[in-house]
């Protein structure tokens, strides 16, 4: 596995025990379906939180957040509609986005709630 894909599984595992600290239950993992994938699927009181985590090791270039294509906005949507389908859920869907930047040894972690929405 490449360096950038350890740096990315090592992002995921922060922003889950993230969630988890904040009190959110995680759902799911690296939840496929068609050509999407859902970093997290996140569950806490009424709310299902699809989490897309964005780890980096420089923001010189672009915001981190940027870089959510609208194409990646709609895979999401796509995934989480049949996630909420399949697990027959009522709940409120949320878009979210965890910004993970790595300075040196440490981690800077922003989350975005609701950064996004699917209509």
């Amino acid at each position: 596995m490449g360096k950038h894909n350890e740096f990315g599984k090592e992002g995921e595992k922060i922003a889950a025990d993230y969630l988890v600290k904040k009190g959110y239950k995680i759902c799911y993992k690296n939840y496929r379906y068609l050509k999407a994938e859902i970093d997290i699927i996140a569950r806490k009181d009424n709310v299902l939180a699809i989490v897309e985590v964005r780890s980096r090791s420089s923001d010189f270039i672009e915001n981190i957040a940027d870089t959510v294509t609208p194409k990646k906005i709609k895979l999401l949507v796509m995934a989480a509609d049949h996630y909420v389908i399949e697990s027959d859920l009522d709940v409120e869907v949320r878009f979210d986005i965890i910004t993970i930047l790595k300075n040196k040894k440490q981690f800077e972690l922003e989350h975005l709630e609701g950064a996004f929405y699917h209509f």
